[in-house]
């Protein structure tokens, strides 16, 4: 499998070339790319790897004008210090988001993603995008989470969570009615499965305009969001965000 990173920091893709290729021995790392010029130039006259990993702000813009201007249909792994482009990189061939710093685990996750949306009968590279379309479709977007609780599965609507939490590692839904169930989603692909009411204001939290009681300007040019029901942790918006979370609220 032929892959192209692209990464501005060489120490930073050394260690993301050792580790893919110590996840799987057939992962040949064709180009390490470094800049939006290089890209560019790059994808216009070499052949089309299999697969992409890419972070996404670089020296001299966002990786997504590479794709733009490659019209590539490359399946892309956005490895990033940032959490606020994942719609952007989901329209942009996106196959997975990583939060930087990541791990051999979610790196793993993201090429074994990669694996099975492959589509074995044709025996070449595209990948079954029907799936990923449909994640992230405002028309096709889940209603209805089934959640565990003791011996029960309990369907739970998605418009009945005020927000998502991860808690010790674990992720956790909060309903208006103050209820709170353990689910098997991250945040990521909870994120997938909702809709345009929902914001994700950091690595922990994913909240539901319909649950936000007040916003209040904190230190630093951070927001503090109180929502209608308790939260085990203050939810802080850092300044990075404060604006595209204003206007999504306004919204």
């Amino acid at each position: 499998m032929n892959v192209v990173i692209i990464e501005d920091e060489k120490l930073v893709s050394e260690d993301l070339a050792e580790m893919m290729q110590s996840i799987d021995s057939r992962i040949t790392i064709t180009k390490t790319i470094s800049s939006v010029k290089e890209g560019i130039q790059y994808f216009e006259t070499n052949p089309t790897p299999h697969l992409i990993v890419s972070d996404i702000q670089l020296g001299d813009g966002y990786s997504f004008e590479i794709f733009k201007e490659a019209q590539t249909n490359t399946p892309v792994v956005y490895c990033t210090a940032f959490d606020q482009h994942a719609l952007q990189a989901f329209n942009n061939n996106g196959i997975a988001y990583i939060l930087k710093p990541y791990n051999k685990q979610s790196i793993c996750q993201a090429i074994d993603k990669y694996k099975m949306l492959k589509q074995p009968e044709t025996g070449n590279q595209q990948i079954n995008y029907d799936l990923l379309i449909a994640a992230l479709s405002n028309s096709n977007k889940h209603q209805t989470l089934l959640v565990n609780s003791k011996n029960k599965i309990i369907p739970i609507k998605i418009a009945d969570v005020a927000y998502f939490c991860i808690e010790h590692k674990n992720t956790t839904l909060t309903t208006f009615q103050n209820q709170k169930f353990y689910i098997n989603q991250t945040l990521e692909e909870l994120e997938l499965m909702c809709n345009s009411s929902f914001y994700r204001a950091n690595r922990q939290f994913l909240i539901n305009k319909s649950g936000i009681k007040e916003v209040q300007h904190y230190s630093l040019r951070k927001l503090f969001v109180k929502m209608s029901v308790d939260t085990s942790e203050e939810i802080i918006i850092n300044k990075v965000k404060a604006t595209d979370f204003l206007k999504w609220l306004k919204g």
